[in-house]
């Protein structure tokens, strides 16, 4: 069945249920839209379903900061409050406040 809303919006801080990283939601898909090649390079038992949203993410761990592509089923809201420190986020919102960010841009 395929979910018709996403549980978390643009601008919001989340983290990844089971990794050590966080980001900002800067894009969603209302279900799996990436290559067949990537979903089945995640390993068998980890691997969620396609049938929900999935999350484009400027993300950021202790290293470095990338983009990522996360199942809704593999996010949590990030209750921190701090800010996220990925250099492209001033290039698509606002800065942060009251523990997300404000687009920058317009939406069509």
């Amino acid at each position: 069945m395929l979910k018709t809303h996403a549980k978390y919006r643009l601008g919001q801080v989340v983290r990844h249920r089971r990794h050590p990283f966080r980001g900002v939601i800067f894009d969603v898909d209302p279900e799996f839209s990436n290559s067949e090649e990537w979903y089945q390079a995640i390993p068998e038992d980890s691997r969620p379903l396609k049938d929900q949203p999935f999350y484009h993410l400027l993300a950021e761990n202790d290293q470095s900061f990338y983009v990522a592509y996360v199942s809704e089923q593999n996010l949590v809201e990030d209750q921190s409050g701090e800010p996220v420190e990925h250099p492209d986020i001033p290039n698509m919102f606002g800065p942060f406040q009251d523990g997300s960010y404000p687009l920058h841009f317009q939406l069509n």
